[in-house]
């Protein structure tokens, strides 16, 4: 099957796809078994499996994701992470004017080194959201605060999105976050800023009384302030010795990638707690393994997608359309992660295979392949904060013991603004 004909079948493939994953089917077996019937459509079945292959050993994708998420679990076994959650807590309880922003940073802020945003969500969320309650905040307000920090994930080494758009700009992993870090952070600033003012317009701000007394706040908790540090060692390790005039000083330095930081960072979060290193070992592989099956079989599945498209022209359609109409291409590039992230719940799936299969041309548009692919995934991070299904949200709800449509309208209107302030820093500036 090909030519026109191809390109309706793939169209169907597509737009069946972007249903299943609506309804919540399964990401991997969605992509994978789509993919591949779009290779046998035509006749090329075997491509289906050679992305599946070729995706498997692509290195920087291994070193950076696997090792971040082995990080991830020792933070949670040594239970560095609650150290840093209630130490950012006891500060904001002293800046009561600026609490709801502040919880939208904490947030951001810890989302870097706890990059799943469904994870983040139930660590903080445990202790801001009472927090927020327990001063007079409405429970969907500081549900909404929580979610408005969850792609603080940007910043961190090991986010999926991170090596493939090194991959396509040829650049460093590390180059790639300071690309798009501003942007990052200014979207998560304009979303917390819209959400304190939608606070103070409907009266959310305070006055609201728990009289079921279901949100309290372990006031006496004890944060040891060595431990709080230790999550952010390895992003600040990777951050600083980036730096041209750290690496001219320091010949090794050049020598530390994303896999020794988060090492260094393991052992050291091990050593400060003194946790049974057999124990916290395991734990770190456990991580790696779970990366490998949760965030790469994603990516391997994405690819086999790719080449579903491929294989009937549908790609080669698309970019030709979007030649001929060069001025929607920033909008596609932000708007479809976006959209697809509000109604599936995650953005990732989207992003990834349009960063494969439209961003690796993105000169042809004249935009930087870096740009291109950092707003595809700032975009479909900021529309599932505003999704109502995501992950996330449904934690968040049920630790404010409201309705997820209920946050996701709060988070709506700063999810909007963020995106088309993103678009512009990224795309037009």
């Amino acid at each position: 099957m090909s030519g026109v004909l191809g390109v309706i079948f793939g169209t169907i493939c597509v737009i069946a796809a972007i249903v299943l994953l609506i309804k919540r089917y399964e990401t991997k077996t969605v992509l994978f078994g789509t993919g591949l019937v779009m290779t046998i459509a035509a006749l090329e079945p075997l491509l289906a499996f050679d992305a599946f292959q070729k995706s498997m050993i692509s290195d920087g994708l291994i070193w950076s994701i696997c090792s971040v998420m082995g990080f991830s679990y020792v933070m949670k076994i040594t239970e560095v992470d609650k150290h840093l959650v209630n130490g950012l807590a006891k500060i904001l309880m002293k800046a009561r004017p600026v609490l709801i922003p502040g919880v939208v940073i904490c947030t951001f802020l810890v989302n870097i080194s706890l990059t799943s945003a469904a994870g983040v969500t139930a660590a903080v969320g445990a202790i801001f959201i009472p927090l927020l309650i327990s001063v007079g905040v409405r429970p969907a307000t500081a549900a909404a605060a929580v979610i408005f920090g969850t792609w603080g994930s940007m910043l961190s080494p090991g986010l999926s999105h991170q090596p493939i758009i090194a991959k396509i700009s040829n650049m460093d992993v590390i180059e790639v976050i300071k690309v798009h870090a501003v942007t990052d952070i200014v979207a998560m600033l304009v979303a917390a800023a819209t959400l304190t003012i939608m606070a103070k317009i409907l009266k959310e701000d305070k006055g609201y009384v728990d009289e079921t007394n279901s949100f309290n706040v372990d006031k006496d908790f004890k944060v040891n302030p060595f431990y709080a540090v230790m999550p952010l060692v390895p992003v600040v390790m990777l951050l600083v010795l980036s730096m041209q005039d750290v690496r001219a000083a320091v010949p090794w330095a050049s020598r530390i990638g994303i896999p020794h930081a988060m090492l260094i960072g393991a052992i050291l979060c091990i050593a400060a707690t003194r946790t049974n290193p057999a124990k916290a070992t395991n734990e770190f592989f456990s991580g790696m393994g779970k990366g490998y099956g949760d965030i790469l079989g994603i990516i391997m599945c994405a690819a086999v997608f790719v080449a579903g498209m491929k294989s009937l022209g549908l790609v080669d359609a698309f970019i030709n359309g979007l030649k001929n109409s060069e001025h929607i291409v920033s909008i596609a590039a932000t708007y479809g992660p976006f959209l697809l992230g509000v109604v599936s719940g995650s953005g990732d799936a989207a992003t990834i295979a349009f960063n494969e299969s439209v961003t690796i041309h993105a000169q042809v548009f004249g935009l930087e392949p870096v740009n291109m692919g950092s707003i595809a995934a700032l975009a479909g991070a900021i529309g599932r904060a505003a999704s109502p299904i995501a992950g996330a949200t449904i934690v968040a709800a049920g630790i404010a013991k409201v309705s997820p449509f209920e946050i996701a309208k709060r988070t709506a209107p700063g999810a909007v603004l963020a995106s088309i302030v993103s678009m512009i820093m990224l795309l037009y500036m």
